[in-house]
């Protein structure tokens, strides 16, 4: 399965009722792997100030989480795995080479359960 067919088939799904917006996954290096229709441009220094959050956490509180041109506010995440975004509410999470973004807040419980079962598969890319 390609990572395109990830998100459009099992990121993009309703669960319980709820759909997320807009979802990518993105390699740490910076390149974008797969991302739904609606998601929003990233600009490099947007991923590379995720990074900069993950290997030390805190970075991107006092400057905002940006997503193309919207910034928000960041509140409370896991240090070194996921950071929480708030206007709309946006969630990205880590796993061993690839983060993955979604929205809204509401579906976080995705994110943050998404990562550690795709950093478990045997693939090698996640």
């Amino acid at each position: 399965m390609s990572w395109q067919t990830y998100v459009d088939d099992h990121l993009m799904c309703e669960i319980d009722g709820h759909n997320l917006t807009a979802a990518a996954i993105l390699g740490q290096e910076g390149s974008v792997w797969a991302q739904s229709h609606s998601f929003p441009s990233f600009k490099q220094e947007d991923i590379n100030g995720i990074m900069s959050d993950f290997e030390d956490p805190g970075f991107l509180a006092p400057k905002g989480l940006y997503i193309g041109s919207k910034k928000y506010m960041v509140i409370q995440g896991e240090p070194g795995a996921v950071i929480r975004g708030k206007l709309t509410g946006k969630c990205v999470r880590k796993s061993d080479l690839a983060v993955f973004r979604g929205s809204p807040f509401s579906r976080s419980d995705v994110w943050v359960s998404v990562g550690p079962s795709l950093t478990s598969t045997s693939s090698g890319l996640i």
